[in-house]
Protein backbone atom coordinates (compact mmCIF):
# COMPACT_ATOMS: atom_id res chain seq x y z
CA UNK A 1 0.00 0.00 0.00
CA UNK A 2 0.78 3.86 -0.43
CA UNK A 3 3.75 4.77 1.96
CA UNK A 4 2.96 8.33 1.79
CA UNK A 5 0.54 9.12 4.22
CA UNK A 6 0.18 12.78 2.96
CA UNK A 7 -1.77 15.50 5.34
CA UNK A 8 -5.31 16.86 5.22
CA UNK A 9 -6.39 20.26 4.68
CA UNK A 10 -8.60 21.37 7.92
CA UNK A 11 -12.16 20.12 7.88
CA UNK A 12 -15.15 22.45 9.03
CA UNK A 13 -16.37 19.90 11.08
CA UNK A 14 -13.18 18.75 13.21
CA UNK A 15 -9.80 18.62 13.04
CA UNK A 16 -8.25 18.28 9.51
CA UNK A 17 -5.97 15.35 10.44
CA UNK A 18 -6.09 12.95 13.74
CA UNK A 19 -2.18 11.54 15.00
CA UNK A 20 -2.46 8.58 17.28
CA UNK A 21 0.74 8.64 18.77
CA UNK A 22 2.09 4.84 20.26
CA UNK A 23 -1.01 3.96 17.75
CA UNK A 24 -0.10 0.40 16.56
CA UNK A 25 -1.24 -1.35 19.83
CA UNK A 26 -4.74 -2.65 19.70
CA UNK A 27 -6.31 0.43 21.76
CA UNK A 28 -4.67 3.13 19.55
CA UNK A 29 -5.37 1.17 16.28
CA UNK A 30 -8.84 0.53 16.78
CA UNK A 31 -9.31 3.94 17.89
CA UNK A 32 -8.01 4.84 14.63
CA UNK A 33 -10.15 2.74 13.02
CA UNK A 34 -12.91 3.56 14.59
CA UNK A 35 -12.75 7.56 14.16
CA UNK A 36 -11.81 6.53 10.26
CA UNK A 37 -15.33 4.81 10.07
CA UNK A 38 -16.84 7.68 11.15
CA UNK A 39 -15.29 10.23 8.60
CA UNK A 40 -11.92 11.63 10.11
CA UNK A 41 -8.76 11.64 8.73
CA UNK A 42 -6.79 9.71 11.07
CA UNK A 43 -2.62 8.51 10.97
CA UNK A 44 -1.49 5.54 13.09
CA UNK A 45 1.96 6.59 14.35
CA UNK A 46 4.37 4.25 15.79
CA UNK A 47 8.08 4.11 16.57
CA UNK A 48 8.55 2.02 13.79
CA UNK A 49 6.56 3.20 10.21
CA UNK A 50 6.45 -0.34 9.60
CA UNK A 51 4.21 -1.24 12.72
CA UNK A 52 1.93 1.58 11.95
CA UNK A 53 1.75 0.07 8.12
CA UNK A 54 0.44 -3.40 9.70
CA UNK A 55 -1.71 -1.96 12.41
CA UNK A 56 -3.09 0.27 9.56
CA UNK A 57 -3.14 -2.28 6.59
CA UNK A 58 -4.64 -5.28 8.94
CA UNK A 59 -7.89 -2.99 9.19
CA UNK A 60 -7.73 -2.06 5.64
CA UNK A 61 -7.93 -5.38 4.93
CA UNK A 62 -11.04 -5.91 6.68
CA UNK A 63 -12.39 -3.12 5.69
CA UNK A 64 -11.39 -1.34 2.46
CA UNK A 65 -13.43 1.69 2.22
CA UNK A 66 -11.11 3.12 5.17
CA UNK A 67 -8.11 3.31 2.67
CA UNK A 68 -8.04 6.93 1.82
CA UNK A 69 -8.93 7.85 5.61
CA UNK A 70 -6.74 5.62 7.59
CA UNK A 71 -2.42 6.51 6.93
CA UNK A 72 0.40 5.50 8.86
CA UNK A 73 4.07 6.98 9.86
CA UNK A 74 6.36 7.04 12.79
CA UNK A 75 5.27 9.17 15.76
CA UNK A 76 7.63 11.87 14.83
CA UNK A 77 4.72 12.24 11.73
CA UNK A 78 2.08 11.49 13.80
CA UNK A 79 2.39 14.57 16.09
CA UNK A 80 2.64 16.96 13.05
CA UNK A 81 -1.51 15.91 12.90
CA UNK A 82 -3.84 18.79 13.67
CA UNK A 83 -4.72 16.95 16.57
CA UNK A 84 -3.62 14.55 18.78
CA UNK A 85 -3.95 10.69 20.58
CA UNK A 86 -1.09 9.95 22.67
CA UNK A 87 -2.24 5.92 22.80
CA UNK A 88 1.14 4.60 24.56
CA UNK A 89 1.17 2.53 27.65
CA UNK A 90 0.89 5.17 30.59
CA UNK A 91 4.70 4.91 31.88
CA UNK A 92 5.58 6.40 28.76
CA UNK A 93 2.77 8.86 27.93
CA UNK A 94 4.48 11.80 29.29
CA UNK A 95 8.17 11.12 27.90
CA UNK A 96 6.84 11.02 23.96
CA UNK A 97 4.80 13.70 24.46
CA UNK A 98 7.98 15.98 25.77
CA UNK A 99 9.90 14.58 22.83
CA UNK A 100 7.62 16.27 20.14
CA UNK A 101 6.63 19.11 22.69
CA UNK A 102 7.43 21.49 19.97
CA UNK A 103 4.99 19.78 17.50
CA UNK A 104 2.17 19.28 20.10
CA UNK A 105 2.12 23.12 20.94
CA UNK A 106 -0.74 24.93 21.12
CA UNK A 107 -2.87 21.78 20.22
CA UNK A 108 -5.08 19.29 21.54
CA UNK A 109 -3.84 16.48 23.00
CA UNK A 110 -5.69 13.75 24.50
CA UNK A 111 -5.03 11.21 26.69
CA UNK A 112 -5.90 7.85 26.85
CA UNK A 113 -3.74 5.81 29.41
CA UNK A 114 -4.62 4.14 32.56
CA UNK A 115 -2.18 3.21 35.66
CA UNK A 116 -3.02 0.42 36.07
CA UNK A 117 -0.73 -3.01 37.83
CA UNK A 118 -2.75 -6.63 38.16
CA UNK A 119 -1.88 -7.21 41.49
CA UNK A 120 -2.72 -12.04 41.67
CA UNK A 121 -6.68 -11.50 40.35
CA UNK A 122 -7.47 -8.38 40.67
CA UNK A 123 -6.21 -5.00 39.20
CA UNK A 124 -5.13 -2.17 41.11
CA UNK A 125 -4.99 1.93 40.09
CA UNK A 126 -1.41 3.39 40.71
CA UNK A 127 -1.04 6.86 41.13
CA UNK A 128 1.22 8.44 38.65
CA UNK A 129 3.09 11.96 39.28
CA UNK A 130 0.57 14.79 39.27
CA UNK A 131 -2.13 12.20 40.46
CA UNK A 132 -3.18 11.33 37.17
CA UNK A 133 -1.50 10.67 33.65
CA UNK A 134 -3.30 13.40 32.01
CA UNK A 135 -1.50 15.80 34.68
CA UNK A 136 1.57 14.16 33.99
CA UNK A 137 1.20 15.10 30.08
CA UNK A 138 -0.05 18.34 30.54
CA UNK A 139 2.90 19.25 33.15
CA UNK A 140 5.32 17.20 30.46
CA UNK A 141 4.49 19.66 27.88
CA UNK A 142 2.79 22.79 29.48
CA UNK A 143 2.57 24.36 25.85
CA UNK A 144 -0.12 22.09 24.86
CA UNK A 145 -4.03 21.40 25.60
CA UNK A 146 -4.70 18.11 27.40
CA UNK A 147 -8.12 16.51 27.31
CA UNK A 148 -8.76 13.14 29.29
CA UNK A 149 -10.92 10.93 27.34
CA UNK A 150 -11.56 7.07 26.08
CA UNK A 151 -10.22 5.42 29.11
CA UNK A 152 -12.99 3.05 29.26
CA UNK A 153 -13.46 2.04 25.93
CA UNK A 154 -12.99 -1.36 25.54
CA UNK A 155 -10.47 -1.70 22.75
CA UNK A 156 -12.09 -5.39 20.67
CA UNK A 157 -15.42 -3.31 20.67
CA UNK A 158 -13.95 -0.36 19.42
CA UNK A 159 -12.19 -2.12 16.83
CA UNK A 160 -15.55 -4.08 15.83
CA UNK A 161 -16.57 -0.91 13.16
CA UNK A 162 -19.97 -2.72 12.27
CA UNK A 163 -21.49 -2.60 15.44
CA UNK A 164 -22.08 0.95 17.39
CA UNK A 165 -20.77 1.41 21.12
CA UNK A 166 -23.37 1.55 24.23
CA UNK A 167 -21.10 3.34 26.40
CA UNK A 168 -20.53 7.07 27.75
CA UNK A 169 -17.22 8.43 27.19
CA UNK A 170 -16.20 10.90 30.23
CA UNK A 171 -14.09 13.75 29.21
CA UNK A 172 -12.34 16.53 31.39
CA UNK A 173 -9.52 19.08 30.93
CA UNK A 174 -9.23 22.25 31.89
CA UNK A 175 -9.49 23.83 28.62
CA UNK A 176 -13.51 24.26 27.52
CA UNK A 177 -13.00 24.83 24.31
CA UNK A 178 -10.58 21.55 23.81
CA UNK A 179 -13.08 19.58 25.99
CA UNK A 180 -15.84 20.75 23.77
CA UNK A 181 -13.81 19.62 20.27
CA UNK A 182 -13.11 15.96 21.57
CA UNK A 183 -17.13 15.88 22.69
CA UNK A 184 -17.81 16.27 19.14
CA UNK A 185 -15.72 13.75 18.04
CA UNK A 186 -16.61 11.24 20.52
CA UNK A 187 -20.20 12.38 19.45
CA UNK A 188 -19.53 11.22 16.13
CA UNK A 189 -19.05 7.69 17.11
CA UNK A 190 -22.32 5.35 17.14
CA UNK A 191 -23.32 4.94 20.73
CA UNK A 192 -21.04 6.54 22.44
CA UNK A 193 -22.21 10.02 24.20
CA UNK A 194 -19.50 12.54 25.34
CA UNK A 195 -20.13 13.39 29.03
CA UNK A 196 -17.88 16.59 30.59
CA UNK A 197 -16.38 15.69 33.62
CA UNK A 198 -15.07 18.70 34.82
CA UNK A 199 -11.56 20.13 35.36
CA UNK A 200 -8.59 17.71 34.20
CA UNK A 201 -8.07 16.93 38.46
CA UNK A 202 -10.66 14.64 37.81
CA UNK A 203 -8.71 12.74 35.00
CA UNK A 204 -7.39 10.99 38.78
CA UNK A 205 -11.01 9.16 39.71
CA UNK A 206 -11.25 8.75 35.78
CA UNK A 207 -8.11 6.86 35.49
CA UNK A 208 -8.36 5.05 38.53
CA UNK A 209 -12.08 3.59 37.66
CA UNK A 210 -10.91 1.54 35.07
CA UNK A 211 -9.28 -0.78 37.45
CA UNK A 212 -13.21 -1.36 38.65
CA UNK A 213 -14.47 -2.30 34.97
CA UNK A 214 -11.65 -4.75 34.37
CA UNK A 215 -12.03 -6.56 37.54
CA UNK A 216 -15.81 -7.04 36.41
CA UNK A 217 -14.47 -8.05 32.99
CA UNK A 218 -12.60 -10.27 35.18
CA UNK A 219 -15.99 -11.46 37.52
CA UNK A 220 -18.20 -11.46 34.66
CA UNK A 221 -16.39 -13.09 32.10
CA UNK A 222 -17.50 -9.64 30.07
CA UNK A 223 -16.60 -6.38 28.74
CA UNK A 224 -18.17 -3.67 30.53
CA UNK A 225 -18.63 0.41 29.49
CA UNK A 226 -20.22 2.80 31.78
CA UNK A 227 -23.10 3.86 31.08
CA UNK A 228 -25.07 6.52 33.65
CA UNK A 229 -28.70 7.45 33.51
CA UNK A 230 -30.05 10.67 35.08
CA UNK A 231 -28.29 12.85 32.33
CA UNK A 232 -30.85 13.97 29.48
CA UNK A 233 -29.25 13.02 25.92
CA UNK A 234 -29.92 17.08 25.08
CA UNK A 235 -28.40 18.63 28.05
Amino acid sequence: MCDDPGMASEDVNGPGLIGVIGGSGPAGSALAARLASVGFRVMIGSRSKYRAMEARDHYVDLHPELADSLTFGDNATAAKADLIVIATPWDSAATMAQEFQDDLKGKVVVSMANALVRVGHEFQPLVPPRGSVAAHVQAAVPGCRIVAAFHHLPAKELGHLGSPIDSDVLICGDDRAAVREVSDIVARIPGCRPLDAGELSNATAIEAFTAVLLQLNVRYKTRVAPKLTGIRDDA
